[in-house]
């Protein structure tokens, strides 16, 4: 099922036809409100957002499913009018995974849905190993390693380092982090995220280099 927040009645149906048209089962709304009421019934395999909706934008729509464990990892596709580079690099920075530009055609948007749909499943696969530059973690074990030496983490530094990485080249802001590791009821200050992200550097040494500090948002692993 592929869910379309689209308050444009005619773009709407299109998509929702031309999905339809290739065998995809796909359901419309013109607004946040019926989208997150059904979002609570079913999950979808993929979300088409437009950026500019009344009530709820699509990036604030974007920043919420990030925000909440169980829809973090539903691709998301935004759809929007306009072209300036702000607005892709923003949503894109938020977690979008493809962005597109009206007006466009109906077979390009298909072909980037299925492209999408590919690189999810892909992941979905390699989901038990995280990988990037020389630092490998087993996320069944929770065993880390460097230059294949094991690295003896604390939880939450095991748990920092794992988000960071699933959300590779993305910036995650001090609350998002504090909110999905500490969770809702830990009263502590962000403060707490630099702390453990110090001492975090400290043990993947000459790797610490991979975790950039976004002053006055949060953090970004960068591998190289």
């Amino acid at each position: 099922m592929i869910f379309c927040v689209e308050d444009d009645k005619s773009i709407q149906d299109l998509i929702i036809y031309s999905l339809n048209s290739v065998g995809f089962e796909a359901q419309g709304f013109s607004s946040s409100k019926n989208f997150w009421k059904e979002m609570n019934k079913q999950e979808p395999e993929l979300i088409i957002l437009d950026i500019m909706l009344p009530l709820e934008s699509g990036l604030d729509i974007l920043t919420k499913l990030k925000k909440i464990d169980r829809y973090q990892n539903i691709p998301v596709i935004m759809l929007t009018a306009k072209s300036s580079e702000y607005d892709k690099v923003k949503g894109l920075n938020l977690g979008a995974d493809d962005y597109i530009v009206k007006p466009f055609g109906v077979m390009e948007l298909v072909a980037r849905i299925k492209a999408v749909l590919r690189r999810n499943i892909k992941e979905e696969k390699q989901k038990d190993k995280l990988k990037a530059a020389n630092i490998e973690i087993d996320l069944t074990s929770h065993v880390v390693k460097i230059d294949d030496k094991i690295v003896t983490l604390t939880l939450k530094e095991y748990q920092l380092l794992v988000k960071l990485m699933q959300n590779s080249d993305r910036v995650l802001d001090r609350d998002i982090l504090l909110e999905d590791i500490w969770g809702y009821d830990y009263f502590g200050e962000t403060r707490t995220v630099d702390v453990h992200i110090r001492t975090l550097r400290a043990k993947l040494k000459d790797n610490a280099r991979y975790i950039k500090t976004i002053r006055g948002v949060g953090y970004r692993f960068t591998p190289e």
